[in-house]
């Protein structure tokens, strides 16, 4: 078991157009801070980091009133909107060397934060990544529970390695963000990149709340592009099945050229167009999509070769607005 009296946090808090939302729950965040400083189990140098992702309201004047009211409260903002993954990392990236743990977690309530207090419990008994897992679906509706639900398991069939019911709310270690900095994929899919990572793991399990304010901001069509990134970003099998596909494919081609074969030297065939046209149609439309999925992966592969930058910070609350936080001592 870990005895560190000057365990510094850093919680990591993407921010997108939260200008409703983010006034109670900054004070919810800050409220835990000071409750683990009181427990002795974190440092009070432990901040709570906001990562403004591009947003068109009020958001990055909030987080820069906060910062001015409480040094606790830190914020970077990006230099444009680039989708959630990409703000986390940006978080992660800009603390892993001056924290020795950090926990992310969205801006608007729904997750537990109680549960960071068997994070830090999970951190200190000797796990390296602690992930936060839903326990219930009860507050969705049917149709968002089956999409969520069934999202999980195709990943998992498909070959993503994915914690079940864990979205973004995770304890990672610096010791993990370090060996985390490695991968430069571009194409983000962070709940299936950190099992890749490895180091002792496990979950804390809780119940999830309504948002408290203002709009999701992931709806179904965000969601299934997710999962087409999680999929297309950490697993080959899609390519295997289209390869698979294919020779069966040829067999029963193969057959069917044996059958026309036998049927013309028995004089048994009869012209017609129906047959020949459903045939065309069929092999169509199989090999559009097997272009599509194979596109889609030569995508991914144009977008990695660029070697764009995944996140660039224009602007930071402290004094140097040009300086990353400092190395912890």
């Amino acid at each position: 078991m870990r005895k560190d009296a000057c365990l510094i946090l850093y919680m990591v808090i993407p921010c997108y157009n939260e200008e409703k939302v983010l006034p109670i729950t900054a004070g919810m965040f800050l409220d835990k801070i000071k409750e683990l400083v009181s427990q002795k189990k974190i440092d009070d140098r432990s901040r709570v980091l906001f990562v403004n992702d591009g947003s068109k309201d009020d958001t990055w004047n909030i987080i820069c009133g906060l910062a001015k009211e409480d040094e606790h409260y830190l914020g970077i903002t990006q230099s444009r909107n680039r989708g959630h993954q990409n703000a986390v990392l940006a978080g992660l990236m800009e603390a892993k060397d001056a924290c020795d743990i950090t926990i992310s977690i969205d801006c608007d309530g729904q997750d537990d934060i109680n549960a960071m207090n068997e994070m830090v419990d999970a951190y200190l008994d000797g796990c390296e990544v602690v992930y936060g897992v839903r326990n219930s679906r009860t507050t969705d509706t049917f149709f968002k529970r089956f999409t969520a639900e069934g999202f999980y398991k195709f990943l998992n069939w498909m070959g993503a390695e994915v914690v079940y019911n864990h979205a973004d709310y995770r304890l990672v270690s610096s010791r993990v963000l370090k060996e985390f900095a490695n991968f430069h994929e571009v194409n983000l899919f962070l709940r299936g990149m950190f099992p890749l990572v490895g180091f002792q793991s496990t979950s804390v399990y809780y119940a999830r709340a309504e948002r408290m304010e203002g709009e999701s901001h992931y709806p179904l069509k965000k969601m299934l592009a997710l999962a087409l990134d999680g999929i297309t970003s950490l697993s080959i099998k899609p390519i295997r099945m289209i390869t698979s596909f294919g020779f069966m494919v040829s067999i029963a081609s193969f057959i069917g050229i044996l059958w026309a074969i036998i049927s013309a030297l028995a004089g048994n065939t009869v012209s017609g167009w129906s047959s020949i046209i459903c045939v065309i149609c069929f092999f169509s439309g199989i090999q559009l999509i097997c272009l599509g999925v194979i596109g889609e992966y030569i995508g991914k592969v144009y977008m990695e070769a660029k070697g764009r930058p995944r996140y660039i910070i224009s602007e930071r609350t402290w004094e140097d607005k040009n300086e990353r936080l400092p190395k912890r001592k």
